[in-house]
């Protein structure tokens, strides 16, 4: 999934269809001048239904679709026929779509579920017939139901990436390259900040077959919520992560403090997301000798709140001990 192919915003204007009108047809056949009321059913109007699809992870086939329209139904007909129902018009969405009513940007809806159906607009109801209408008192009745109009509104779909555990930290932490080495997935990896400008998500594969999702998202930095660097834009991709893992490099100014202002960041993002499990992971640390090492971790004891484990992607050190300490945390 490279970063130009990655759309997770989409408004568009969906319609579903008229119900069709009932008939007024009154049966005239040979040697049969009053035969009475015979008109059919309108059809009903055709749905617009999302469709979750577990095959897709952007919105991109729907970046240039912003109308969608299904079809009237038909108006019914002689010999109590009823119309022919329009066609209902599926779209197809990644899981982890949530669907907000553009005017009001009142949350409709959340496809989490492959194959999971919703009627975002629904088809008109087709009109009855006159011979519905026939009575002791009114036995040709001229009269019939017309259809119930369309419905149609401006929605907009938002993609939020479910999944297992989320990437947070400054940019150039190591996320992206942990990443590459514990999934297959491959980000792009340069020695300049915010180099990822798109999420990614790798299968990370672990012992005995058992695999769990990982989510990178680009480097946030202090004053995100003013809109510095690239503000608060992608964060709605870790809100449906178990499991939040803290990037921090090992040579940073003051881990403690990192930790903090990544933590105040997704504070006032969405304090829901600090009652998410947390761990932080100490990346880089091929780059410190043993004594070094030592002297950290005596002084992170005394000062982290919170489980921490130091590991090396380059180096691969440190990060199986990573996998079964995030898969325990998962099942626990």
């Amino acid at each position: 999934m490279t970063e130009g192919n990655f759309v997770d915003y989409v408004k568009m204007h969906v319609s579903s269809g008229n119900g069709g009108k009932g008939s007024t047809h009154l049966h005239r056949e040979k040697y049969l001048e009053k035969g009475g009321p015979d008109g059919g059913d309108g059809g009903r109007g055709g749905h617009v239904i999302l469709k979750g699809n577990s095959n897709l992870w952007t919105l991109l086939h729907l970046k240039f679709k912003r109308h969608i329209r299904a079809t009237h139904g038909e108006h019914g007909s002689s010999g109590r026929s009823s119309g022919a129902d329009g066609q209902d018009q599926y779209v197809e969405v990644p899981l982890g779509t949530v669907v907000r009513d553009t005017e009001t940007n009142e949350i409709l809806f959340e496809i989490t579920k492959d194959g999971e159906e919703r009627i975002i607009a629904e088809g008109g109801k087709g009109g009855r017939g006159n011979w519905h209408f026939k009575s002791p008192t009114n036995q040709t009745p001229r009269y019939a139901q017309p259809g119930i109009p369309l419905e149609e509104k401006d929605i907009t779909l938002e993609l939020k990436l479910l999944a297992d555990v989320g990437l947070v930290g400054f940019p150039n932490a190591g996320k992206s390259t942990l990443l590459s080495v514990v999934t297959s997935a491959k980000p792009k990896i340069a020695d300049y900040e915010f180099t990822t400008l798109k999420p990614n998500l790798g299968i990370v594969k672990h012992r005995e077959f058992q695999t769990f999702v990982m989510a990178d998202i680009p480097g946030i930095i202090e004053g995100a919520a003013e809109g510095k660097g690239l503000g608060y834009y992608f964060l709605r991709h870790i809100e449906r992560n178990s499991i939040l893992l803290f990037l921090i490099p090992a040579d940073a100014d003051d881990i403690k403090k990192q930790y903090d202002i990544l933590l105040d960041e997704l504070r006032r993002y969405n304090p829901e997301m600090l009652d998410k499990e947390r761990m932080i992971a100490i990346s880089k640390c091929d780059m410190l000798d043993e004594e070094l090492q030592a002297e950290l971790k005596e002084e992170l004891d005394n000062t982290l709140p919170i489980d921490y484990m130091f590991i090396s992607s380059v180096a691969q050190k440190g990060l199986t001990a990573l996998k079964d300490k995030l898969w325990n945390m998962l099942n626990d």
